[in-house]
């Protein structure tokens, strides 16, 4: 009897047969992105995928998603083997966005592509300077800004700086991201010029002791 073949097992078999370093060929990552992303009803895909979903893979998905600031991230497929992971970024209406997370200049740990399934957003670039002494932000000059809709595919790379200062209530994308490249990101508020370190907490976990 065949086995019919979700729209997610689509782009992880191809990522999985892959005869490179994912995190060191991003860009072939997204020539294969924007094809697949680009394919008819896939929102209507993901919702059948979300909806079907067992007990036991919901529980998964609900263990491993979060919330931020500014949307909730939703872990669609997450397995250690795998040099990639599947999320949905649900974004919350922007009266109850809390300052700090999309809408600062910011880059992260790792590699992305990503596609809008519903809404829009306004996407920025930066270029960032780095003090040379702390390595934090220093400043950071708009590069390019686009008002972003349904079907729009982007990637961007762990060394890029991004910003969504807004976002449609109901605006809602794909991603899939890489391992990360690097322990920690970096943020940057344009209206206080004051920038911070991230570091998740299981980066930490090796010096906890110390701390104690």
């Amino acid at each position: 009897m065949l086995t019919r073949v979700s729209v997610l097992d689509q782009l992880a078999m191809q990522l999985r047969d892959a005869d490179f370093p994912l995190t060191d060929n991003w860009h072939l990552v997204d020539d294969w992105f924007r094809p697949w992303a680009a394919q008819p009803g896939l929102r209507q895909a993901l919702r059948r995928h979300v909806r079907t979903l067992q007990p036991e893979p919901a529980l998964t998905v609900a263990s491993k998603s979060r919330e931020t600031t500014t949307h909730f991230a939703w872990c669609l497929l997450d397995r250690p083997e795998d040099p990639f992971s599947f999320w949905l970024h649900e974004y919350k209406p922007q009266q109850d966005w809390r300052h700090g997370y999309a809408d600062s200049v910011h880059n992260h740990r790792y590699h992305f592509c990503t596609t809008i399934l519903r809404g829009n957003y306004v996407h920025e670039r930066y270029d960032a300077e780095l003090d040379p002494k702390t390595g934090l932000i220093s400043s950071a000059t708009l590069r390019q800004r686009a008002v972003c809709l349904v079907g729009a595919s982007g990637s961007l790379q762990a060394d890029e700086f991004h910003r969504i200062p807004t976002a449609a209530e109901d605006a809602m994308t794909f991603l899939v991201k890489s391992r990360a490249v690097r322990e920690s990101s970096l943020s940057y508020d344009p209206s206080t010029r004051i920038s911070h370190r991230h570091v998740p907490v299981e980066v930490r976990l090796g010096d906890l002791a110390r701390r104690i």
